[in-house]
């Protein structure tokens, strides 16, 4: 069956995209995770990969031209397949099954579900659900909800903070009424176009509506069924069947735990506190949905408010006994996970090995930090060195496709940062352009907001070509996975004080380790030495880098 795919929202602020260049034409065989089509948003050129396999059947919008956000993209289906109906608008596609890629922080009401009781949407309410607020982000988690239920929202105003993939990120009510119901807690995860929350009149009741709602990869909840035959007779409860309880469970995102009184249902937040302050679970009374245990139950909870649990008291666990702690992933360890993985197996790394002398580099950054107001790390000389070296080897600074080799004119070197949940790489745009000041600038910059969790998408976007510097902490030597789309990644060590030979005598020296893994398919390994050669010329002789 075709699968319509429309103009997906590749950017928290995106209302349209324009197509920079399609790299499949109609005919072409697709498999999942080929990129279809470079799409223009408001803040960056962005590749766009498909979900689905089978034939590009119709392009719908192309080069040049400009489109809404969920209007029709491109049609996917079976060779030779009869597509006019769904061009002509007559089909019933489901956007939960035809449209994951971009669908728009609201619901359309054909995704909902109602009991016989409410068949249609309550008049001015408004279903928004979890955003896709990159073009990776397969889920999100609520960090911090600065509405309640309750409060008013204007249209503008930040609903939440939304933890994805890539970094915390505020989103935004396009909508104008009253918070009326909170589908997540904070720290509770769902998948893209799950049920976030409900906007409406004060006052409106939205029960059925959130119990009955089912979008995108939000599961449906079983119904009982009644026949036909059976359809006069009173209805009686139907238990339902053990395997759809189990996934009940999963997709409420709720941990049970087995007590005296039955099943307690608890959020993996809650959970993992209670775990931490050793909380009997069994004698929290739950405030969420349902009776859930959520967050602010734990913090409110004291053991003098607590029933008497029958339980057993927790035996002291003497030293040498097994114990672990599971801490749950995170949204960016996961995409850390999977674009690593897929770079390591996709790509052919090799590995070049240089060590450069550092005594120049030492002085000239001493007296360059002589300058009043002035300062600046040796990665920022290395910053500066790479990205002069790169205009002069364009291969290095390329990208690989299937069909093409795109060689980049601009330098953009993502920077990768530690943070506690991972790795974030931000971008020096144009860094061949910018002074040795400019670039200490704007890296301090970027690790102070990466700390934070403040780095926007613009800001990580676009690199041409990546560095990691492991220096700091004393590491001398270190490879490291290329940073896909880039072609190419240069790992720092730490500058070593040691002997070394000059003039054919053995003297006290100072030197670097550098490790570059490339991309065999886009460099060889002669183009990738003369890269080192050239930059090997920027670092020992730094001087140069101001010519």
């Amino acid at each position: 069956m075709a699968e319509v795919i429309n103009m997906p929202r590749l950017s928290d602020t995106m209302e349209e995209g324009t197509v920079a260049a399609w790299l499949k034409k109609v005919g072409d065989k697709i498999e999942e995770g080929d990129i279809l089509a470079e799409i223009e948003t408001d803040k960056a050129t962005m590749e766009f990969e498909s979900f689905y396999e089978g034939t590009l059947l119709h392009i719908g919008v192309q080069e040049g031209e400009t489109t809404k956000v969920d209007h029709l993209l491109a049609i996917i289906g079976e060779e030779g397949e009869d597509i006019s109906s769904l061009l002509n608008g007559n089909a019933e596609v489901q956007e939960s099954d035809a449209i994951p890629e971009g669908e728009d922080s609201i619901a359309d009401v054909s995704d909902v579900d109602f009991d016989e009781s409410s068949e249609e949407l309550p008049e001015g309410v408004i279903v928004v659900t979890m955003p896709r607020l990159s073009d990776t982000m397969e889920e999100g988690t609520v960090a911090t909800w600065l509405k309640k239920v309750g409060d008013e929202v204007e249209e503008g105003d930040i609903l939440a903070e939304i933890e994805t993939d890539k970094a915390t990120m505020e989103f935004e009510s396009f909508q104008s009424g009253t918070l009326l119901h909170v589908g997540l807690q904070e720290g509770e995860s769902a998948k893209v176009d799950a049920l976030l929350a409900i906007i409406g009149p004060a006052g409106t009741d939205v029960s059925n509506v959130a119990k009955n709602f089912k979008a995108g990869s939000a599961e449906p909840k079983p119904e009982p069924k009644t026949s036909a035959s059976s359809a006069n007779k009173e209805e009686k409860p139907v238990e339902a069947p053990k395997a759809i309880e189990a996934k009940s469970e999963a997709v409420a995102f709720a941990a049970p735990v087995t007590s005296a009184n039955g099943r307690i249902f608890v959020s993996p937040l809650a959970k993992k506190m209670a775990a931490e302050k050793g909380i009997d679970l069994s004698q929290v009374k739950g405030s969420g949905e349902n009776g859930r245990i959520i967050k602010r139950d734990i913090e409110s909870f004291t053991p003098s408010a607590a029933t008497q649990s029958s339980a057993p008291v927790a035996k002291f666990v003497p030293s040498g006994q097994e114990d672990f702690d599971e801490v749950p992933n995170s949204n960016m360890r996961k995409a850390i996970a999977k674009n690593l993985a897929k770079s390591k197996f996709t790509a052919p790394h090799y590995y070049l090995n240089v060590e450069f002398d550092m005594e120049n580099a030492i002085a000239f950054r001493a007296q360059y930090n002589s300058i009043p107001d002035t300062k600046i790390s040796y990665n920022d000389m290395i910053v500066k060195a790479c990205a002069l070296a790169l205009k002069q080897h364009p291969q290095v600074n390329s990208q690989w496709f299937d069909d093409r080799m795109k060689l980049n004119n601009h330098v953009h070197i993502g920077v990768a940062v530690a943070v506690p949940d991972g790795l974030v790489v931000p971008v020096v745009k144009f860094a061949n352009e910018q002074s040795l000041t400019q670039i200490g600038a704007a890296v301090k910059e970027f690790a102070g907001k990466a700390r934070n969790k403040k780095l926007t998408l613009d800001e990580m976007e676009g690199s041409t070509f990546t560095i990691s510097n492991l220096g700091m902490f004393g590491i001398e030597s270190f490879t490291s996975i290329i940073n896909q789309p880039n072609s190419a990644i240069l790992s720092v060590g730490a500058i070593v004080s040691k002997p070394v030979v000059k003039n054919g005598e053995v003297v006290p020296g100072n030197t670097m380790k550098l490790t570059m893994a490339c991309d065999h398919r886009t460099v060889d390994g002669a183009t990738g030495a003369q890269f080192l050669e050239t930059l090997k010329g920027y670092i020992e002789n730094p001087i140069t880098m101001l010519v």
